[in-house]
């Protein structure tokens, strides 16, 4: 059997650095809610981020007092995890690009 030589592939490369626009990051956001007692919104930030007590009570009091708190920051697949883990434990939370 004869082996056919392999035709190099043409790739068209970008021609300059402007043509690639970087990603940018999303952030999750835990919206304020009647239902959960701030107690178990901070267990809860620990437990899902590893955040100390005091920055877990901070992100809740924000959640508390301004109604919304942005919990963590990344790549999409990242926020996406993160705003189902906090689902599963009765959070309200979305996300969407960082602006």
């Amino acid at each position: 059997m004869a082996v056919s030589p392999l035709a190099p592939i043409k790739t068209d490369d970008p021609s300059n650095e402007e043509d690639i626009k970087p990603d940018r990051p999303w952030i999750v956001l835990v919206w304020n809610d009647p239902i959960n007692l701030m107690s178990y919104v901070t267990m809860v930030f620990q437990k899902l981020f590893g955040y100390s007590l005091e920055k877990a009570t901070a992100l809740m009091l924000d959640v508390h007092q301004k109604g919304r708190a942005v919990v963590s920051s990344g790549p999409r697949e990242k926020a996406e995890f993160d705003v189902s883990r906090l689902h599963a434990h009765g959070l309200w939370a979305t996300m969407q690009h960082d602006v």
